[in-house]
Protein backbone atom coordinates (compact mmCIF):
# COMPACT_ATOMS: atom_id res chain seq x y z
CA UNK A 1 0.00 0.00 0.00
CA UNK A 2 1.01 3.14 -0.81
CA UNK A 3 0.08 6.20 1.20
CA UNK A 4 0.27 10.19 -0.02
CA UNK A 5 -1.13 13.49 -0.52
CA UNK A 6 -2.47 14.97 -3.81
CA UNK A 7 -1.39 18.10 -4.85
CA UNK A 8 -4.87 19.26 -4.38
CA UNK A 9 -4.64 18.24 -0.69
CA UNK A 10 -6.10 14.87 -1.10
CA UNK A 11 -5.34 12.22 1.05
CA UNK A 12 -5.34 8.62 -0.64
CA UNK A 13 -4.04 5.11 -0.52
CA UNK A 14 -3.27 2.71 -3.20
CA UNK A 15 -3.73 -0.88 -3.07
CA UNK A 16 -2.58 -3.69 -5.75
CA UNK A 17 -2.09 -3.37 -8.98
CA UNK A 18 -3.14 -0.36 -10.83
CA UNK A 19 -2.15 -1.30 -14.07
CA UNK A 20 -5.02 -3.01 -15.10
CA UNK A 21 -8.95 -2.39 -13.74
CA UNK A 22 -8.94 0.32 -11.01
CA UNK A 23 -11.58 0.83 -8.86
CA UNK A 24 -12.58 3.80 -6.85
CA UNK A 25 -14.24 3.68 -3.21
CA UNK A 26 -15.56 7.12 -2.28
CA UNK A 27 -17.04 7.46 1.13
CA UNK A 28 -19.93 9.31 2.62
CA UNK A 29 -20.60 12.20 4.46
CA UNK A 30 -18.46 13.07 7.66
CA UNK A 31 -16.71 9.61 7.14
CA UNK A 32 -12.86 8.72 5.51
CA UNK A 33 -11.63 6.32 3.36
CA UNK A 34 -11.18 3.85 6.27
CA UNK A 35 -14.93 3.18 5.68
CA UNK A 36 -13.60 0.83 3.20
CA UNK A 37 -11.26 -1.36 4.95
CA UNK A 38 -12.57 -4.47 4.96
CA UNK A 39 -13.25 -4.11 0.94
CA UNK A 40 -9.86 -3.42 0.25
CA UNK A 41 -8.06 -7.07 0.69
CA UNK A 42 -10.44 -8.54 -1.19
CA UNK A 43 -10.86 -6.39 -4.19
CA UNK A 44 -7.03 -5.45 -4.06
CA UNK A 45 -6.65 -9.40 -5.13
CA UNK A 46 -8.07 -8.70 -8.52
CA UNK A 47 -7.84 -4.90 -8.91
CA UNK A 48 -6.13 -1.76 -8.39
CA UNK A 49 -8.29 -0.17 -5.78
CA UNK A 50 -8.00 3.71 -4.48
CA UNK A 51 -9.51 4.66 -1.00
CA UNK A 52 -9.25 8.56 -0.74
CA UNK A 53 -10.69 11.52 1.71
CA UNK A 54 -13.22 13.96 0.24
CA UNK A 55 -12.22 17.23 0.84
CA UNK A 56 -13.08 18.23 4.64
CA UNK A 57 -12.91 14.65 5.58
CA UNK A 58 -9.87 12.57 6.99
CA UNK A 59 -6.72 14.06 6.38
CA UNK A 60 -7.76 15.94 3.20
CA UNK A 61 -7.95 19.62 3.22
CA UNK A 62 -10.80 22.02 3.12
CA UNK A 63 -12.23 22.31 -0.22
CA UNK A 64 -11.06 25.01 -2.18
CA UNK A 65 -14.23 26.79 -2.96
CA UNK A 66 -17.85 26.01 -1.71
CA UNK A 67 -18.14 22.27 -1.94
CA UNK A 68 -20.67 21.24 -4.39
CA UNK A 69 -20.63 17.58 -6.18
CA UNK A 70 -19.18 18.64 -9.00
CA UNK A 71 -16.21 20.16 -6.79
CA UNK A 72 -16.08 17.09 -5.10
CA UNK A 73 -15.94 15.02 -8.83
CA UNK A 74 -13.34 17.44 -9.94
CA UNK A 75 -11.27 16.34 -6.77
CA UNK A 76 -11.41 13.08 -7.82
CA UNK A 77 -10.13 13.60 -11.85
CA UNK A 78 -7.41 15.37 -10.26
CA UNK A 79 -6.59 12.82 -8.56
CA UNK A 80 -6.64 10.38 -11.25
CA UNK A 81 -4.32 12.62 -13.42
CA UNK A 82 -2.09 12.81 -10.77
CA UNK A 83 -1.99 9.04 -9.98
CA UNK A 84 -2.23 8.36 -13.90
CA UNK A 85 -5.31 6.33 -14.08
CA UNK A 86 -7.51 7.38 -17.26
CA UNK A 87 -10.51 5.33 -16.43
CA UNK A 88 -11.99 3.67 -13.41
CA UNK A 89 -14.72 2.10 -11.66
CA UNK A 90 -16.10 3.98 -9.32
CA UNK A 91 -17.72 2.30 -5.82
CA UNK A 92 -19.87 5.58 -4.00
CA UNK A 93 -21.34 4.90 -0.84
CA UNK A 94 -24.50 7.37 0.58
CA UNK A 95 -23.10 11.22 -0.58
CA UNK A 96 -20.21 9.16 -2.64
CA UNK A 97 -22.55 7.60 -4.96
CA UNK A 98 -24.08 11.21 -5.44
CA UNK A 99 -20.37 11.88 -6.26
CA UNK A 100 -19.53 8.70 -8.66
CA UNK A 101 -23.04 9.64 -10.51
CA UNK A 102 -21.97 13.18 -11.03
CA UNK A 103 -18.26 12.37 -12.29
CA UNK A 104 -20.11 10.04 -14.51
CA UNK A 105 -21.85 13.07 -15.80
CA UNK A 106 -19.06 15.72 -16.07
CA UNK A 107 -16.58 12.85 -16.96
CA UNK A 108 -17.99 10.40 -19.41
CA UNK A 109 -14.66 8.96 -20.90
CA UNK A 110 -12.96 8.53 -17.22
CA UNK A 111 -15.81 6.44 -16.27
CA UNK A 112 -15.82 2.60 -16.71
CA UNK A 113 -18.83 1.71 -14.45
CA UNK A 114 -20.48 2.42 -11.34
CA UNK A 115 -21.40 1.14 -8.11
CA UNK A 116 -23.90 3.18 -5.96
CA UNK A 117 -24.43 2.02 -2.22
CA UNK A 118 -27.39 3.32 -0.29
CA UNK A 119 -27.58 6.53 -1.79
CA UNK A 120 -30.45 9.18 -2.08
CA UNK A 121 -32.61 9.73 -4.81
CA UNK A 122 -36.11 11.55 -5.64
CA UNK A 123 -37.21 12.05 -2.14
CA UNK A 124 -40.69 13.49 -2.08
CA UNK A 125 -41.61 17.07 -0.60
CA UNK A 126 -41.51 15.88 3.05
CA UNK A 127 -38.52 13.59 3.02
CA UNK A 128 -36.50 16.33 1.40
CA UNK A 129 -37.72 18.70 4.05
CA UNK A 130 -36.52 16.66 6.84
CA UNK A 131 -33.52 16.00 5.78
CA UNK A 132 -32.93 19.94 4.98
CA UNK A 133 -33.35 20.74 8.67
CA UNK A 134 -31.46 18.38 9.69
CA UNK A 135 -28.80 19.83 7.63
CA UNK A 136 -29.87 23.38 9.63
CA UNK A 137 -29.39 21.43 12.40
CA UNK A 138 -25.39 20.50 11.72
CA UNK A 139 -24.97 24.21 10.57
CA UNK A 140 -26.18 25.46 13.75
CA UNK A 141 -24.84 22.50 16.08
CA UNK A 142 -21.63 21.27 14.28
CA UNK A 143 -21.15 17.28 13.64
CA UNK A 144 -22.12 16.41 17.40
CA UNK A 145 -25.54 17.56 17.05
CA UNK A 146 -27.04 15.27 14.90
CA UNK A 147 -24.94 12.12 16.01
CA UNK A 148 -26.54 9.82 18.18
CA UNK A 149 -29.63 10.14 16.09
CA UNK A 150 -27.27 9.23 13.29
CA UNK A 151 -25.84 6.26 14.51
CA UNK A 152 -29.23 5.16 15.36
CA UNK A 153 -30.45 5.27 11.65
CA UNK A 154 -27.00 3.26 10.31
CA UNK A 155 -26.22 0.75 12.45
CA UNK A 156 -29.00 -1.92 13.41
CA UNK A 157 -29.54 -2.69 17.55
CA UNK A 158 -27.75 -5.49 17.81
CA UNK A 159 -24.37 -4.12 15.91
CA UNK A 160 -24.57 -1.30 18.05
CA UNK A 161 -24.71 -3.80 21.58
CA UNK A 162 -21.96 -5.97 20.34
CA UNK A 163 -19.57 -3.90 18.76
CA UNK A 164 -18.91 -0.59 20.77
CA UNK A 165 -15.24 -0.22 19.29
CA UNK A 166 -16.57 0.08 15.66
CA UNK A 167 -19.21 2.83 16.88
CA UNK A 168 -16.54 4.79 18.80
CA UNK A 169 -14.53 4.86 15.44
CA UNK A 170 -17.29 6.07 13.58
CA UNK A 171 -18.54 8.34 16.15
CA UNK A 172 -14.58 9.99 16.09
CA UNK A 173 -14.73 10.07 12.14
CA UNK A 174 -17.47 12.46 12.86
CA UNK A 175 -16.38 14.72 15.55
CA UNK A 176 -12.90 14.77 13.96
CA UNK A 177 -14.48 16.95 11.31
CA UNK A 178 -14.42 20.62 11.21
CA UNK A 179 -18.00 21.80 12.11
CA UNK A 180 -17.88 24.43 8.62
CA UNK A 181 -16.59 21.70 6.64
CA UNK A 182 -19.14 19.02 8.10
CA UNK A 183 -21.73 21.98 7.56
CA UNK A 184 -21.30 22.34 3.87
CA UNK A 185 -20.88 18.59 2.72
CA UNK A 186 -24.12 18.01 4.55
CA UNK A 187 -25.78 20.93 2.53
CA UNK A 188 -24.37 19.02 -0.87
CA UNK A 189 -26.10 15.59 0.81
CA UNK A 190 -29.46 17.71 1.48
CA UNK A 191 -29.36 19.46 -1.69
CA UNK A 192 -27.49 18.11 -4.04
CA UNK A 193 -29.75 14.70 -5.23
CA UNK A 194 -31.90 17.23 -7.14
CA UNK A 195 -29.59 17.69 -10.41
CA UNK A 196 -29.06 13.81 -10.23
CA UNK A 197 -33.02 13.22 -11.14
CA UNK A 198 -33.30 12.14 -14.67
CA UNK A 199 -30.18 12.97 -15.69
CA UNK A 200 -29.71 14.49 -19.65
CA UNK A 201 -28.16 12.94 -21.06
CA UNK A 202 -28.68 9.48 -19.00
CA UNK A 203 -25.89 7.59 -17.57
CA UNK A 204 -26.10 4.65 -19.66
CA UNK A 205 -22.61 3.13 -17.83
CA UNK A 206 -22.90 -0.87 -16.28
CA UNK A 207 -24.18 0.66 -13.04
CA UNK A 208 -24.45 -1.59 -10.01
CA UNK A 209 -27.11 0.21 -7.27
CA UNK A 210 -27.55 -1.72 -3.56
CA UNK A 211 -29.11 -0.27 -0.61
CA UNK A 212 -30.31 -1.72 2.42
CA UNK A 213 -34.14 -3.11 3.41
CA UNK A 214 -34.24 -0.70 6.19
CA UNK A 215 -32.02 2.16 4.70
CA UNK A 216 -34.70 4.76 5.85
CA UNK A 217 -32.60 7.96 4.24
CA UNK A 218 -31.34 6.01 0.73
CA UNK A 219 -34.04 3.38 0.93
CA UNK A 220 -34.76 0.96 -1.78
CA UNK A 221 -37.79 2.73 -3.76
CA UNK A 222 -34.42 5.27 -4.25
CA UNK A 223 -32.34 2.61 -5.31
CA UNK A 224 -34.96 0.91 -7.76
CA UNK A 225 -35.03 4.89 -9.01
CA UNK A 226 -32.05 5.21 -9.82
CA UNK A 227 -31.46 1.79 -11.42
CA UNK A 228 -34.70 2.43 -13.44
CA UNK A 229 -33.28 5.48 -15.11
CA UNK A 230 -29.96 3.45 -16.53
CA UNK A 231 -31.23 0.39 -19.28
CA UNK A 232 -27.77 -0.60 -17.85
CA UNK A 233 -28.23 -0.89 -14.03
CA UNK A 234 -28.93 -3.78 -11.83
CA UNK A 235 -30.28 -3.27 -8.78
CA UNK A 236 -30.50 -5.48 -5.53
CA UNK A 237 -31.55 -5.05 -2.15
CA UNK A 238 -30.08 -6.10 1.00
CA UNK A 239 -32.02 -7.11 3.83
CA UNK A 240 -31.88 -6.71 7.82
CA UNK A 241 -29.29 -3.90 7.42
CA UNK A 242 -29.73 -0.06 8.28
CA UNK A 243 -27.44 2.52 6.49
CA UNK A 244 -23.97 2.02 7.14
CA UNK A 245 -24.40 -2.05 6.26
CA UNK A 246 -21.50 -2.02 4.67
CA UNK A 247 -19.48 -1.93 7.70
CA UNK A 248 -21.88 -4.22 9.40
CA UNK A 249 -21.79 -7.32 6.69
CA UNK A 250 -19.42 -5.81 4.25
CA UNK A 251 -19.39 -9.24 2.61
CA UNK A 252 -23.31 -8.95 1.75
CA UNK A 253 -21.77 -6.21 -0.58
CA UNK A 254 -18.48 -7.22 -1.78
CA UNK A 255 -20.03 -10.47 -3.00
CA UNK A 256 -22.57 -8.36 -5.26
CA UNK A 257 -19.94 -6.16 -6.27
CA UNK A 258 -17.57 -8.88 -7.44
CA UNK A 259 -20.33 -10.43 -9.50
CA UNK A 260 -21.45 -7.03 -11.09
CA UNK A 261 -17.64 -6.50 -12.21
CA UNK A 262 -17.76 -10.05 -13.77
CA UNK A 263 -20.63 -9.93 -15.70
CA UNK A 264 -19.03 -6.13 -16.82
CA UNK A 265 -16.17 -8.43 -17.69
CA UNK A 266 -14.21 -6.14 -15.19
CA UNK A 267 -11.72 -9.22 -13.46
Amino acid sequence: MLSAIAKNGTAYDLHGNLDGHVLVLIHGLGLTRHTWDAFVPVLSEQFGVVTYDLFGHGESISAPQKPSLSVYAEQLCQLLDEIHVAKAVLVGFSLGGMINRRFAMDYPDRTQALAIFNSPHERGEAAQKLVEERAAAADAGGPAATLDAAIERWFTPEFRASQPSVIAMVKEWILANEPEDYAQARQVLANGVVELIRPQPPIKLPSLVITAEHDVGSNPAMSKAIASENDNAHCEIISGLRHLGLMEQPALFIKPLLSFLKRAELH
